[in-house]
């Protein structure tokens, strides 16, 4: 049905996270009645992040630099420090302004299913910097999915003997409806509740 490189297009824009065939086709013709200068900016684009983006050798987080802006931040709290499971969930609690100390980033959850152990995450960096850093509080950000969950316990009870623990509340989203919120974020809301 596409002529052969524009199948090739879109077959590798496919691969991307949420692009499915539809929207894969809109981007590849997109692509193509674009100038040339700025197709070629951004398969440059592409070509710099690949090489220039890897981790922070402290927190896990994406990072051009060998430690991340926000390690090297000296106005960041250095006694919290939030534990997520990728990078994408450190640009989520970025965006609330809400938080001011550090992140660790495991680099995913335990997942036995998918070949995903305690040892293929960053745990034992992050049980090594709470126990020789001046860490007070360790607070536990990791979605409640069954695999969330369980590595939530795992890194608790890891953590429990050099600092507090504590973990993010998970509960209804502004605007919801008690009827059609499911029974997990119900019992994680009055989990989660606080004094007026």
């Amino acid at each position: 049905m596409y002529t052969p490189p524009l199948a090739h297009l879109i077959e590798q824009l496919q691969l991307l996270p949420g692009v499915g065939p539809k929207t894969a086709q809109r981007l590849a013709l997109h692509i193509l009645q674009r100038p040339d200068a700025e197709v070629q900016a951004l398969a440059n684009a592409l070509m710099e992040a690949k090489k220039k983006v890897g981790l922070c050798k402290i927190c896990f987080h994406l990072s051009a630099e060998p430690v991340c802006e926000i390690c090297r931040n000296k106005n960041r709290d250095e006694e919290i420090l939030c534990v997520v499971a990728d990078s994408r969930d450190v640009i989520a609690l970025e965006k609330t302004r809400e938080y001011r100390g550090k992140y660790h980033v495991l680099g995913g959850v335990i997942s036995p299913m998918d070949g995903i152990g305690p040892e293929q995450l960053h745990i034992q960096q992050l049980v090594r910097r709470v126990s020789q850093q001046k860490v007070q509080e360790a607070i536990l950000a990791i979605s409640p999915s069954v695999e969330g969950e369980t590595t939530t316990l795992y890194v608790g009870q890891l953590l429990k003997p050099f600092v507090k623990v504590t973990r993010i509340a998970f509960g209804l989203p502004m605007g919801g409806d008690l009827e059609y919120a499911d029974e997990v974020t119900l019992a994680r809301a009055l989990e989660g509740r606080r004094e007026l």
